[in-house]
């Protein structure tokens, strides 16, 4: 299959970025880690599984690969369809690293929690008191607010200003801690906590209140409050718009060809609320850590799981309810508890029960979302929801609290 160089970009490039807001299978038996190994037989319902991702990869507008990590009591299992890399054909890996997109936001969200924990930062402080060199009109926002997406801050990824310089240069290095000055001379969308709006701008302001709280770079806080404790060893938040290698190569599908867009953005422009490379095994640690308790106590999870109407980007399987930093999906099989994500090339779930026992992470080598591609969403949706009942099959009915 011929593949459109990068140099090729299509046109409508404007609009997919403000859309992003910025066939092999394996099945494996997994020890602590997540890892491929071989399997003997292949159990019915991966079969079943793998048949649903197949026809998904080979349908109009299918990604070129498909990755899921299924773990639970003690095991994983890996279920992949189509190839990493339309180049070489490799099929996916659990190490191979791809673009989280906005499940970075759940990282955002350890981060600041793991803070309220600790007591260096409140829920209800305001970004007058922490940030008070961002506009006075946007003072009253508190850090429960940002997480929540009740802020009511513009969102600077929609910026006619910020998407003519990624049109210019689309791999064009932002000073990340400025990316609210895009937006700085607007007001809010509305008065704080009074309804939900998904914002970019939310997470970019939780990272600065956290540096401003300790005196530490954001970096930094992420590799001391979430990598270390839950052993990320191949995770991390760059600048740049280059790849570790091996990785999960991102595809632009329609028109055909298909055009590799892994490297075609800077991942400075989204930074908090976006930027994290990570690979299908260490998103499977994290989303366990993060929901089963590994990063801040009981009081604060508490806070955390207090759910109000509103929906992940793009929107994850089953009704969407929203936390802090957090998202509950309810399915007809019961609830899991997680976070998407979109981007140039990929689109993610990962989610897990309420206790981090099962976990489930859903990786597509092209971007969907309901501005592009309406149906394949919901189609896509509703694959994962098949991929949460079989993960839940034979366990309680889980109610997300």
């Amino acid at each position: 299959m011929a593949v459109r160089p990068l140099s090729a970009r299509p046109a409508r490039l404007r609009g997919r970025l403000r859309a992003s807001a910025v066939v092999a299978v394996c099945v494996a038996a997994l020890c602590p880690g997540v890892a491929d190994a071989a399997a003997p037989a292949e159990p019915h319902d991966d079969r079943r599984l793998r048949q649903q991702i197949e026809e998904f990869v080979r349908g109009p507008g299918g990604p070129p690969g498909v990755i899921a990590v299924l773990r639970r009591d003690g095991s994983s299992r890996v279920v992949r369809a189509g190839v990493a890399d339309l180049e070489t054909g490799r099929p996916p890996r659990v190490d191979d690293h791809m673009r989280i997109a906005s499940t970075s936001k759940a990282f955002n969200g350890a981060v600041a929690l793991a803070l309220v924990d600790r007591g260096a930062l409140a829920l209800d402080d305001t970004l007058r008191e922490r940030l008070p060199r961002l506009p006075a009109a946007w003072g009253a926002v508190t850090l429960r607010q940002l997480l929540h997406h009740t802020s009511g801050l513009p969102d600077y990824t929609e910026d006619p200003a910020f998407l003519d310089i990624l049109l210019d240069d689309p791999r064009h290095r932002f000073d990340s801690r400025r990316l609210l000055d895009f937006v700085a001379d607007e007001p809010l969308r509305f008065r704080p906590g009074s309804r939900y709006r998904y914002s970019n701008s939310d997470n970019i302001a939780v990272a600065l209140m956290t540096e401003a709280a300790t005196g530490t770079r954001y970096e930094r806080l992420l590799r001391d409050l979430v990598y270390r404790p839950l052993g990320l060893r191949r995770t991390g938040l760059p600048q740049g718009h280059r790849l570790p290698e091996p990785y999960l190569h991102g595809y632009e599908v329609t028109p055909p060809p298909p055009e590799d867009v892994s490297e075609l953005l800077s991942a400075s422009g989204v930074w908090a609320s976006g930027g994290i490379v990570s690979t299908p095994a260490d998103l499977t640690r994290f989303v366990r850590g993060y929901t089963g308790g590994a990063l801040f106590g009981r009081a604060v999870t508490r806070e955390q799981r207090r759910w109000r109407e509103g929906a992940s980007e793009p929107a994850g399987p089953g009704r969407n309810k929203a936390g802090l930093g957090l998202f509950r999906y309810e399915t007809r099989c019961g609830v899991v508890l997680g976070h998407t994500g979109n981007f140039p090339g990929y689109t993610q779930l990962m989610a897990a029960t309420p206790d981090g026992r099962r976990s489930l992470t859903f990786s597509v080598t092209t971007q969907i979302n309901r501005d592009l591609a309406p149906d394949r969403l919901e189609r896509l949706r509703a694959i994962q929801e098949d991929f949460v009942c079989d993960l839940l099959r034979d366990g309680r009915r889980t109610d997300g609290r």
